[in-house]
């Protein structure tokens, strides 16, 4: 079975089409539980996310925040395995028809083995990977796979990259590229701003491939300000923190669908 690269395509194609930017939303699998994980992606895109990033937690996430690590934790204190982050694709590809991807560090699927997890991902419907930690020069293996079960390989360039640098990512990467608007880990900031307006042009200088830009979004207001000038916003610790601060399952599903809702009205208003 082949993953759903060309869902991915389409549907930032047709953000693009409808003069908007795409509100690709990350929640972690397994979290609170993975039947709660589940369900929160299918709020979050029934509140409006036209694309869903399926974190596989980690227990040294070193670029994710307080927010994520919290989460990870619950999830990993919950038993939750590289199984888990699958079925939670499948379910949630099954259940609501937008592109799923996991976003990973490198070190789960080396040991789990490149092969078997692109084919099992692909096989659950999955339309690819985020790799935030794994260096372009060391991806052809990585890519081969994926490029054969047809999901894409998304990279994460930095304000620090240098043009060269931004070039050698941008032509190994497929989807769209992972722009990380502030230097350090995720988290909600005060102002996304300058720095990410300018990466995204530099970013884009090298590339036709969509660039999308997270780290820091928050709110519609900040959506919007981003939706200005990239092709899609990702919004990741504002989703888990309306999750964490609810009373209860029920309200942290109803709050990460309400917060979608305002995040996708933002991005409508570039």
């Amino acid at each position: 079975m082949s993953g759903n690269i060309e869902l991915l395509n389409t549907t930032l194609a047709a953000a693009k089409a409808a003069d908007r930017a795409a509100l690709i939303a990350y929640l972690p699998a397994g979290f609170p539980t993975v039947d709660g994980g589940i369900e929160a992606v299918k709020a979050v895109v029934a509140g409006g996310a036209d694309i869903v990033e399926v974190g596989l937690p980690h227990s040294d996430p070193v670029l994710d925040g307080p927010v994520i690590q919290t989460a990870d934790d619950i999830a990993l204190r919950g038993g939750v395995r590289i199984a888990d982050v699958m079925r939670t694709v499948r379910e949630a590809y099954e259940a609501t028809g937008v592109p799923i991807l996991v976003m990973t560090y490198w070190n789960p699927i080396d040991r789990y083995g490149v092969e078997r997890f692109t084919a099992e991902l692909a096989e659950a419907g999955g339309a690819g990977c985020i790799l935030p930690d794994l260096p372009v020069q060391e991806s052809a293996l990585w890519r081969e796979h994926a490029e054969k079960h047809g999901l894409a390989t998304v990279f994460v360039v930095a304000p620090s990259s240098q043009d060269a640098r931004l070039a050698t990512i941008t032509a190994a990467g497929s989807g769209f590229v992972y722009a990380a608007s502030l230097m350090g880990v995720t988290g909600t900031r005060a102002s996304v701003g300058a720095q990410a307006q300018n990466l995204v042009e530099r970013t884009r200088a090298t590339t036709d491939t969509p660039v999308c830009v997270g780290l820091g979004v928050s709110d519609a207001a900040q959506a919007a300000e981003v939706a200005g000038f990239a092709d899609g916003v990702i919004v990741g610790s504002a989703f888990v923190k309306a999750m964490l601060d609810a009373p209860d399952e029920a309200a942290g599903l109803a709050a990460v669908r309400s917060l979608a809702g305002e995040l996708a009205e933002g991005v409508r208003k570039r």
